[in-house]
């Protein structure tokens, strides 16, 4: 066992190394050492060679993956090429998402990644399966870089998607395609349309759609917010859980079916197949995704393990099967369902493998449901920043009624063409969505950003209160655990001001924090759920003292909203306050210290009139040494009349450039009065408005300022005190070998 596991602690290791080593390398160590372990037979030293093979295994894929990625210069280029369409399109608010195969390229000189995931914002029809000559605009990969949140980048790269795109004009249908992956993307989404069709309740039919074919594009983002608010989200993507009940459901089947047929020769083997087989054809009618093939080859590892008879303990099967699935996916070890699953099923392998008598039902469950949440502590917290605390409760009804219940019907709705069988599937989702909305409103337990030392606390206390040793040694890591929930970001010494200015794409959103309260400067376009609040959360921020909207426009006050109904907010500044309930208006003049830190309202002036850009709050926040001066989308007209009014007072060492970067902020005298030493830009990756501009860029370097931007570093933290600011970027902080560098 301890081969295996060296060898798939060097698979994860590489996962998160910021260079990729070198695997020849690493193979002529494995050579040179070999010897002197057949010599001396150490354990540790076949320990180091196992994970050494891991680690030259995982380097080996990766450079194949590397070599697939999209070629530099083609970023932002127009691209003609043919392929076919895989799965099922994914509408939404704004377009289609589809993944696309590319088969071949209009230019014999150009090489494209084989799967790249377009968006089609005319929001035409893309049925699965079809084959389509088709332009789009490329680029790698990208996702926002903060402090927390969801990590697109990596997602991606586990999915071996490596190029996006926006599909643009003049696609050419090619019929479809005839493969075997075509054909059954083309009876999912058949079996999708009747099964949406088959219940009168829009809600219950996408759910019985999702758990049948895949389908998950037809919950709304607001029934994956009720699910992940009570800890079920894992019931509704189709993964080792689903996989597993229907693999015992058709072995108990044909286990009673046996007892009733002539002998035959290793009956074992024929329940094993059949549920193997079963599993195996759900898989594939459920899409065949990365956690779906990740589940099944844990299954045939355990069937294979169970059939040859060999005696091997439930832990050597979860090994085996871990080894598998690295080895044929080493990329798996970047998906929260890789941890979430792995982790569950080692949880109830423990309390198989310590129960020392047999115990009852509700005494069994019980145990599974206490071992299974102890088990997802470390991994909701690490990948999600929260913890639902009625997950426990909610499991108790939503596991057993999707999985022993919901699931078989949706099956037998999706295999047979009955009507009434899409009837009785959809009441049982509207039971289960009526539980999920009863408990969708309990309180969550937010998890700030861990340090590394409490993150391997946590790690070793949850492995030592799941082993079945003695109570002490369950005590102990019920203590190295309590930290997890204990921590607190530290807070900001008096006089210092903390800024996080968010990677929000093309917008704006600062966090500006003092020892005892917070601002948040303009929230950015979207929903608050995807960047603000899982950031807000990491850095402990759980109430909001002012939430300063600089004016009225999506990219900078888009996500207000949805912000104010997931944390509490004191009070709302605004330029334009009319568009907001409640807000008060931001106007020149207004100042208060909060903590030795001073903050100055400079514009607008009182009954200010003018174009929306114009209304733009602007905010200097002074310590004792430093200043920070934020102008949102200030126009040149404006700057010109603070830098008449205040002159030098405006000085400040750093400097959020107005606009994003346009040419109608951030004049000369603008820059001559302010003399900032950074300048920040906020500015999506390859925003339709190519910012910044080259003639911001000129003036900047002209002037000597040095230049942070979200687009290429990432969110921006700094610290601002009596002492020289301090800057760290998140991207460079979280480099990894298939990140894009900054």
């Amino acid at each position: 066992m301890l081969p295996l596991a060296c060898f798939c602690a060097g698979v994860v290791l590489c996962a998160f190394l910021p260079q990729l080593p070198s695997w020849p390398l690493l193979l002529t160590v494995l050579l040179l050492s070999w010897p002197l372990w057949w010599r001396t037979r150490r354990l540790w030293l076949l320990a180091l060679v196992a994970a050494t093979l891991g680690l030259a295994y995982a380097a080996w894929r990766a450079e194949l993956r590397l070599g697939q990625r999209l070629d530099a210069a083609l970023a932002g280029e127009v691209v003609q090429f043919s392929g076919v369409v895989r799965g099922l399109a994914k509408p939404g608010e704004f377009g289609v998402r589809l993944r696309f195969e590319v088969e071949a390229v209009d230019n014999p000189g150009i090489r494209l990644p084989p799967l790249l995931e377009l968006s089609d914002y005319r929001q035409q029809a893309w049925p699965a399966g079809s084959r389509w000559h088709l332009s789009a605009r490329l680029r790698p990969p990208r996702g926002a870089a903060n402090v927390a949140g969801f990590d697109a980048e990596a997602w991606y790269w586990s999915e071996g998607v490596l190029a996006t795109g926006s599909v643009l004009k003049g696609r050419q249908a090619l019929g479809v395609a005839t493969d075997w992956p075509a054909r059954i993307d083309r009876l999912r989404e058949r079996v999708a349309q009747r099964l949406l069709a088959g219940s009168d309740e829009a809600r219950a039919a996408a759910l019985v759609a999702a758990l049948a074919v895949g389908a998950q594009q037809t919950l709304t983002r607001d029934d994956w917010q009720s699910l992940a608010a009570t800890g079920l989200t894992h019931v509704v993507s189709v993964s080792g859980l689903h996989i597993t009940m229907i693999a015992l459901l058709v072995a108990w089947l044909l286990r009673r079916a046996l007892r009733h047929l002539p002998p035959l020769r290793r009956p074992l083997w024929w329940v094993l197949g059949g549920a193997v087989l079963a599993a195996g054809a759900y898989a594939v009618l459920a899409g065949f995704s990365v956690p779906t093939q990740r589940s099944l080859w844990m299954l045939v590892v355990a069937a294979v393990a169970l059939a040859s008879q060999r005696g091997l303990s439930p832990l050597q099967i979860w090994l085996a099967a871990l080894t598998l699935v690295l080895l044929l996916d080493p990329f798996a070890v970047l998906a929260p369902g890789f941890w979430l699953s792995f982790g569950l099923v080692a949880a109830l392998v423990v309390m198989v493998a310590g129960r020392r008598a047999p115990g009852g039902k509700w005494q069994t469950a019980l145990q599974a449901q206490g071992l299974v949440t102890l088990a997802s502590t470390l991994p909701l917290a690490l990948f999600f920043g929260q913890l639902p605390l009625v997950s426990p409760l909610a499991n108790v009804l939503g596991t057993p009624l999707v999985s022993l219940l919901l699931t078989p019907l949706a099956l037998l709705a999706a295999l047979l063409p009955w009507p009434w069988l899409a009837e009785v599937a959809g009441w049982v989702a509207q039971l289960f969505w009526y539980w999920v909305d009863l408990l969708a409103g309990a309180p969550l337990y937010a998890v700030p950003h861990l340090p590394w030392p409490l993150l391997l606390a946590a790690l070793v206390g949850t492995l030592l209160a799941l082993l079945p040793w003695s109570w002490s040694g369950r005590a102990l890591g019920g203590c190295l655990l309590l930290p997890l929930l204990l921590y607190r970001v530290p807070a900001p010494a008096s006089g210092t001001l903390a800024v996080e200015l968010f990677d929000v794409g093309q917008g704006l959103a600062v966090l500006l924090r003092t020892r005892q309260h917070a601002l948040l400067y303009d929230t950015g376009a979207g929903e608050a759920t995807r960047v603000l609040l899982p950031a807000l959360r990491a850095l402990d921020v759980g109430r909001l003292d002012t939430l300063l909207l600089s004016h009225h426009d999506s990219d900078h006050d888009g996500a207000a909203a949805s912000l104010r109904e997931g944390i509490k907010v004191g009070r709302i500044l605004a330029g334009q306050p009319q568009f907001y309930p409640g807000a008060q208006p931001c106007r020149g003049g207004q100042s208060w210290v909060w903590d030795g830190v001073r903050f100055d309202v400079l514009w607008p002036p009182p009954a200010w009139q003018g174009e929306d850009n114009a209304h733009s709050c602007v905010l200097r926040v002074a310590t004792v040494g430093q200043a920070l001066l934020l102008s949102g989308d200030a126009p040149l007209a404006v700057e010109q009349a603070l830098a008449a009014r205040y002159g030098s007072a405006l000085r400040s060492q750093w400097l959020v450039l107005g606009h994003h970067g346009s040419r109608t902020s951030s004049g000369d005298d603008w820059l001559r009065q302010v003399q900032p030493q950074m300048a920040l830009l906020s500015a999506g990756y390859r925003n339709r408005y190519r910012h910044p501009h080259p003639q911001v860029l000129s003036r900047l370097d002209l002037a000597g300022i040095t230049m942070w931007r979200s687009d290429h570093d990432g969110a921006l933290a700094l610290r601002l005190g009596p002492w020289q600011g301090e800057l760290q970027a998140r991207r460079a902080q979280a480099a990894r070998y298939w990140r894009p560098l900054p």
